[in-house]
């Protein structure tokens, strides 16, 4: 079935990624898997994508059936069988699958790879076990938790973006988890697409303070607090600022329509931006305020410092690692007050300076290249490892044993 037998280092892959969110969705998984089969295609590998077909599209051998959530309907799962999947996989024959979510597409995905035998790397990208609560679906939480770590166990390797989340996955019993981290494309986001006219189009001139969030309004980013926040701050500012500020809210999710229903005073919903549109929004504010509590990397944290803004964020697991308090931006502890915070960096100029100065030398440091060698590199070691247990055989479904 795999060529997986043949030396591996620096040979050429054929690759198959499977996801349930891809562009045209936008979201920072899908911006991040699209980056993924770029950087994979341009060192010469090839690359087959299995996702679900949005509306609109016509149908592709690729493309199985897209089913939108009941209570979240922009995000859409694939339904796909086992025995589709198997066929699929058979024609593309590919040394190493990707599995970069874990819904109903990448069950039928790994029990396929299961019976063919071929390796499987999982990547692990959102907490969806956080993300019960809000949507009403109490208790589901631990239960939906236990199916994904029996899911990742299945796989050669899981790949997380940030340490707290390898930390907090190895404790709760999912084994083998390796960084996969994340970078920015610097010349996108930079400080010079800084746009007066977009300043001026919501009401603000040179000197005035505009807010950023950019993401998705939904439940579980904590907008409420940003929002509660945000009209604290209007009111505690001296008077002159109070109607110079503004907070433009990037993104569209299940909260667009109660949001446009009532504008909050000073609240600006941009909706949704992708590009160079985004890299002006980014530019063109001040400061970026990001209250989500449950992210394990937060893409557009990193995508604000390299447009030059110091960011205000709680001291938890993906953003506590991009944020460094005094030096880039001011953390706030969980379920804190962020008043403080955004208020100190709206009044001292000086200070919002020198955070956004260090907020972009460090995106400068971060680009994409390096990260997509290490886990090139990585993949050719699981294949590797898969080829040493190849003679061991069996058709059922286990955890792998661990890669040496």
């Amino acid at each position: 079935m795999s060529n997986s037998t043949k030396p591996s280092t620096n040979r050429s892959l054929r690759l198959t990624l499977v996801t349930e969110t891809y562009p045209p969705e936008v979201n920072g998984v899908a911006r991040t898997l699209e980056r993924w089969v770029q950087a994979f295609e341009e060192r010469g590998h090839t690359v087959h994508v299995i996702r679900p077909r949005q509306v609109g599209e016509p149908p592709a051998a690729n493309l199985v059936r897209g089913q939108p959530l009941p209570f979240y309907p922009q995000v859409r799962v694939g339904i796909a069988t086992p025995l589709r999947l198997l066929g699929l996989f058979r024609r593309q024959q590919p040394d190493l699958l990707h599995i970069a979510t874990e819904g109903p597409l990448g069950l039928s995905a790994l029990l396929a790879a299961c019976w063919l035998r071929i390796p499987v790397a999982s990547s692990f990208h959102t907490n969806f076990d956080h993300y019960a609560s809000h949507y009403g679906l109490f208790g589901l939480g631990k239960l939906g938790f236990q199916y994904l770590r029996w899911f990742h166990n299945c796989t050669e390797v899981t790949l997380v973006p940030s340490l707290a989340t390898r930390a907090r996955l190895l404790i709760s019993g999912v084994q083998r988890v390796e960084i996969w981290s994340r970078g920015v494309d610097s010349e996108l986001f930079h400080p010079r697409h800084r746009d007066p006219e977009l300043r001026r189009s919501v009401g603000l001139g040179p000197d005035d303070l505009l807010l950023l969030y950019v993401g998705r309004l939904a439940p579980e980013k904590n907008l409420p607090v940003l929002l509660q926040a945000f009209a604290k701050l209007r009111q505690s500012l001296p008077a002159p600022l109070t109607d110079r500020v503004r907070l433009a809210l990037v993104g569209a999710g299940p909260l667009s329509e109660s949001l446009a229903s009532a504008v909050p005073p000073g609240v600006v919903l941009a909706g949704m931006h992708q590009g160079l549109s985004l890299s002006r929004w980014y530019a063109s504010a001040d400061l970026f305020v990001f209250p989500s509590q449950s992210e394990t990397f937060g893409n557009v944290v990193l995508e604000a410092q390299a447009s030059g803004l110091a960011v205000v964020g709680f001291d938890c697991q993906g953003v506590n690692e991009q944020v460094i308090p005094e030096e880039n931006g001011l953390l706030v502890p969980p379920e804190s007050d962020l008043v403080p915070a955004i208020r100190r960096l709206c009044l001292d100029t000086a200070f919002r300076r020198r955070c956004a100065l260090a907020a972009r030398r460090r995106a400068e440091n971060l680009g994409w290249k390096p990260i997509f060698d290490s886990l090139e590199q990585r993949y050719y070691h699981v294949l590797e490892s898969h080829a040493a247990r190849s003679a061991v055989p069996s058709r059922t479904l286990r955890p792998v044993t661990r890669i040496a």
